[in-house]
């Protein structure tokens, strides 16, 4: 099921636009979030369903979507999505995606040439996908020459560029070190992530468009990221403060809500899953504590959470 939409809030003096390109059932539940057994969706179903989950089928619902920011006179992108026409074959939802994102941005009230800074909380292939487009100019659909993106194309036989021309792309260094072409942490790389660098990352450092930050890279006066490492090597977070108002954007720190009932619950995405849930159980405390309003990546229904705290975990609040 496809909803195309965008949707506005304030924070302080920040706005918010959510841009929404897909949302539907993705994946069997419980090989999302492997250790959350079916009593824990049952038992929860009254509010997952149907935003988070479609009990039918047994399904978790999400979506693809990216959230704008206009902060301190700039407007700021959180991921990019997929991506039009990229070679993704181990992962079939992604493989030659066909998605109206600029479209959805351009009615949202965003050009490219306006885009100021875009942030990568990761560099997994459905965060970083229009960093750039095809030099030709068109919107990467059509066909493919099936390579395997040695020659720096991606696989796609094409010359790609940064989608955002006159952005500054904040990459985290400790993945772009992981998932670059020397492989600084000598784990095995899939042929997708060879090919999402080559196409979607690489173009960038070509054209000088990176930053490369690590530890805490401070935005402007509003908004601050952070490392989060596990679900990658060097996950992030972004987190907003403004006029007594808080969120923190944790990617793909949650991929349901059933990860905040238990944060020891990771995603089957997850890269280390120790790590992945000590940076989330420290996320969602300060979440918790400081009344954070707690923004996904991927989730469905309103796309945000109010965290609180219970006994050794925490609730959903609303």
């Amino acid at each position: 099921m496809t909803r195309e939409n965008a949707q506005r809030t304030v924070l302080g003096d920040v706005e918010i636009i959510r841009v929404v390109e897909w949302r539907g059932p993705f994946a069997p539940a419980r090989e999302l979030v492997p250790t959350a057994g079916a009593d824990t969706w049952k038992s929860n179903e009254d509010w997952l369903a149907p935003d988070h989950w479609d009990p039918e089928g047994d399904l978790a619902v999400m979506a693809l979507q990216t959230w704008v920011l206009r902060s301190a006179g700039r407007t700021i992108l959180v991921d990019t999505g997929v991506g039009n026409g990229r070679e993704r074959p181990g992962s079939p939802q992604f493989h030659h995606w066909q998605g109206d994102f600029l479209g959805l941005l351009e009615r949202a009230g965003v050009r490219p040439e306006d885009v100021d800074v875009v942030v990568n909380t990761h560099l997994h292939a459905d965060h970083v996908g229009w960093n750039t487009r095809p030099a030709d100019g068109s919107d990467g659909s059509g066909g493919t020459d099936g390579s395997d993106g040695s020659d720096g194309s991606g696989g796609s036989g094409r010359e790609w560029v940064p989608t955002f021309p006159h952005a500054q792309y904040l990459v985290p260094a400790v993945d772009d070190a992981h998932f670059g072409p020397d492989n600084a942490y000598g784990g095995g790389l899939h042929q997708d992530d060879r090919l999402v660098y080559e196409d979607s990352v690489a173009p960038l450092h070509r054209a000088g468009r990176t930053l490369l930050w690590d530890g805490v890279h401070r935005i402007d006066e509003h908004l601050t990221l952070e490392s989060a490492p596990g679900h990658t090597p060097g996950s992030a977070v972004l987190r907003l403060a403004s006029g007594g108002e808080r969120a923190v954007f944790v990617g793909d720190l949650l991929h349901s809500p059933v990860q905040i009932l238990d944060p020891a619950h990771n995603s089957c995405f997850c890269l280390d899953a120790a790590a992945a849930s000590v940076s989330r159980r420290r996320i969602l405390e300060r979440a918790a504590d400081e009344r954070e309003l707690v923004v996904p990546a991927h989730f469905g229904g309103s796309g945000t959470a109010e965290v609180r705290r219970e006994g050794s975990g925490f609730r959903v609040r609303r």
